[in-house]
């Protein structure tokens, strides 16, 4: 059962949390004027009561209208200022993800529900990560090459997609038919254990002599996606190298091994492939920069790195920025972060989230985020070690199979439903209390995301050229803004 995003719904939501004429008068009159421009408002408020409601809309008028409203703050858009291209917005399908929507799910609800995530009226996600063998939220530890204890095989004669196609493959294929633009994104927790110095999947780091075996396995990989219509973009060298878990698949990659191993093996292997597949260094925290700053300070492997790709489970966002500031030719990416039982709060997942995954990446640079399980059950799994109350963008209940759109959902929402592949940022100004972040879409459309950080209401006036409209946002309140563009074009 898909939630109603429209605007009926929106109004019997304001019924219950105020009187409409007060809300009317903080979002507008809802009575469009033919003759006047509107400003389409979607919200979510910090104590949940508003989930990315449709608000009435708001008039677009000309600018001068709120020249003499010092009391409002501004927000200045330029669209001619125009930066980096949008790839898109989504998450993980795990092995966890993709068995509960295909083994749990009825096929009716199945479809709805993909429909729902993926489909241009619903969250419109468009990219996609995947793991290229097992994580932690698998039912095994897998590789896609194991051989018996104290095998090896450089040839990849064993080579096998049998353990996602079970799943995995079969849900892509369906959010793709859906969304015939996704993008994936596929990075490996590790490499089979035979390749590594600890002869498993667990811990260990991967042995010089299997570098070329191991790129090989990443070529055959991408073949085999190919093959099921389902052609990789983009690809990380490992998930999380500086991190060595004891209880699932990992592997400690250092930078100067990752260079090593992309600039002889990895990067000529993709180079010469016929479709372009993009390397995406480090994808891990904000609390080592040094470390993809290390692999870009060799020229041999920067060559064959695309971009650089952000965890959040540790450090500050702004470490996006100096990596960007010290290799601007390189792009950015927000490739995974979970919420989870640690932090249950609404309001403060919400801002947290817009602030650091959607709105900072974004102002850094990125062109995506991602993040972690798109579906867990109500066990936060199925898992075989890691996180045990990980939470995903939705829950899927195993036993009465009830659907829970998690706050993840409606912070994805708020991006993805409106900012669509091809859209590039645009210039907007910004202070400590009124977090945003603009983009204009392909055609012409403006979208603005803002997050009113103060505890108290902020009047605000946004300002597109000489067109302009004015909010009163509540505290903690998060919302998207979306506006035609102006007559003429900019640029």
């Amino acid at each position: 059962m898909s939630i109603s995003l429209s605007r009926s719904g929106a109004l019997a939501a304001l019924a219950l949390g105020c009187m409409l004429a007060a809300c009317g008068a903080r979002y507008g009159s809802g009575v469009p004027d033919k003759a006047v421009e509107r400003v389409r408002v979607y919200v979510s408020s910090v104590d949940a009561r508003r989930k990315l409601e449709e608000m009435p809309t708001l008039p677009l008028e000309n600018a001068r209208t709120g020249a003499e409203d010092r009391s409002a703050e501004t927000i200045a858009i330029d669209p001619a200022a125009a930066q980096q291209e949008v790839v898109g917005f989504g998450a993980a399908m795990t092995d966890a993800s993709a068995g509960l929507f295909e083994q749990v799910l009825q096929p009716g609800e199945r479809a709805e529900l993909y429909v729902e995530l993926f489909g241009d009226k619903g969250l419109a996600l468009g990219f996609v990560r995947v793991p290229i063998g097992a994580s932690d939220f698998s039912s095994r530890h897998y590789s896609l090459d194991d051989v018996p204890s104290g095998q090896s095989d450089p040839q990849l004669t064993r080579f096998s997609m049998a353990e996602p196609q079970r799943a995995q493959i079969i849900a892509l294929k369906a959010a793709k038919r859906i969304n015939p633009g996704l993008v994936l994104m596929a990075s490996p927790w590790s490499a089979p254990g035979w390749m590594k110095d600890t002869g498993s999947a667990i811990k260990g780091q991967l042995r010089p002599e299997y570098y070329a075996a191991y790129a090989a396995y990443f070529g055959r990989y991408l073949d085999a996606m190919e093959a099921q219509r389902l052609p990789v973009r983009y690809v990380s060298v490992q998930n999380e190298p500086r991190f060595e878990p004891a209880d699932y698949p990992g592997m400690r990659f250092p930078a100067e091994a990752r260079a090593r191993f992309l600039a002889d093996h990895l990067g000529p292997l993709l180079a010469a492939r016929r479709a372009p597949v993009g390397v995406l260094e480090w994808d891990h925290n904000w609390d080592h920069p040094e470390e993809p700053l290390a692999v870009l300070a060799d020229p041999r492997a920067a060559r064959y790195v695309t971009g650089v790709a952000w965890h959040c489970y540790a450090g500050d966002p702004a470490a996006m920025e100096q990596v960007r500031a010290a290799h601007p030719d390189k792009e950015v990416f927000f490739t995974e972060c979970s919420g989870g039982n640690w932090e249950p709060d609404w309001g403060k997942t919400l801002g947290w989230m817009v602030d650091s995954l959607l709105i900072a990446p974004s102002r850094a640079g990125s062109r995506g985020t991602i993040l972690w399980n798109l579906a867990l059950d109500e066990n936060h799994g199925p898992h075989l070690g890691g996180c045990g109350d990980c939470r995903g963008v939705v829950t899927i209940d195993r036993k009465t199979r009830k659907i829970t759109r998690n706050v993840e959902y409606y912070v994805l929402g708020h991006a993805s439903r409106f900012v669509r592949a091809g859209a590039r940022r645009i210039a907007s100004n910004e202070d400590s209390s009124l977090a945003n972040v603009a983009f204009v879409n392909p055609d012409g459309s403006r979208v603005l995301i803002a997050h009113n950080r103060d505890t108290t209401s902020a009047s605000v006036v946004v300002r597109d050229g000489d067109r302009a409209f004015r909010i009163t946002l509540p505290p903690g309140e998060v919302a998207t803004f979306v506006w035609p563009g102006s007559a003429v074009s900019p640029g």
